[in-house]
């Protein structure tokens, strides 16, 4: 079998999420609701077959690879190519406070400027070559076999970009939702292509408070 299938996760929810704060490499905890949300995720894929688990180095995503690899038993590993996108000095502040303070970068921001970069931050084309060479990189390790890539939101943007063949500046209608359950598969000759998008059916069930507390 020449692919390798993958379920690709955005970590569970934290308070400058809440806050609508921009995280980029900035290492933001989880949430307790964060920390909840990677149990049901870890309780949901605990049978699910995973040769292994990748990991942004981040503890907001590596606290919810944490769980989902003490449920499911394969082996775990850090890799600091999937942090989500460098935001530089914009870190810690809201979208809000950048239309107040530098108005066209806003602008440029919001509609996507693929070569624009915050200052000491990274572009969108940069963050999606980052994003598309480890994915390949990771998967072409794994042929025949299924792996769990545990990232943020700005990677699993990219990972849906590059897997519909959608343009880096086409807005967005997809969900990016914490702790959502993406596949994807990848194979040497086409590379990625999509298999199913913002499974977080695992958020909704009940009686499981029981078990994950």
């Amino acid at each position: 079998m020449h692919s390798t299938q993958i379920i690709a996760i955005r970590h569970g929810e934290t308070d400058w999420n809440l806050a609508a704060r921009i995280q980029g490499h900035t290492d933001i905890p989880l949430n307790s609701n964060g920390q909840q949300q990677a149990q049901r995720l870890a309780l949901a894929l605990a049978d699910t077959p995973l040769a292994h688990i990748y990991s942004s180095d981040l503890q907001r995503a590596w606290g919810t690879a944490q769980a989902l690899a003490q449920s499911n038993g394969a082996p775990l590993s850090a890799h600091a190519a999937l942090r989500e996108r460098c935001f530089g000095d914009y870190e810690g502040a809201r979208f809000a406070d950048i239309e107040l303070s530098d108005p066209p970068s806003a602008l440029r921001w919001r509609k996507r400027d693929p070569v624009f970069a915050p200052p000491q931050g990274e572009s969108l084309l940069a963050l999606q070559a980052r994003v598309a060479q480890v994915v390949a990189e990771l998967a072409a390790s794994h042929l025949g076999q299924q792996i769990a890539l545990v990232a943020h939101g700005g990677v699993l943007d990219s990972l849906y970009r590059l897997a519909t063949r959608q343009d880096i500046q086409a807005p967005r209608t997809w969900e990016l939702a914490n702790t959502g359950v993406n596949r994807l598969l990848w194979s040497p000759d086409s590379g990625l292509t999509l298999v199913g998008w913002g499974d977080t059916s695992h958020l909704h069930k009940t009686g499981l408070d029981e078990t994950i507390r």
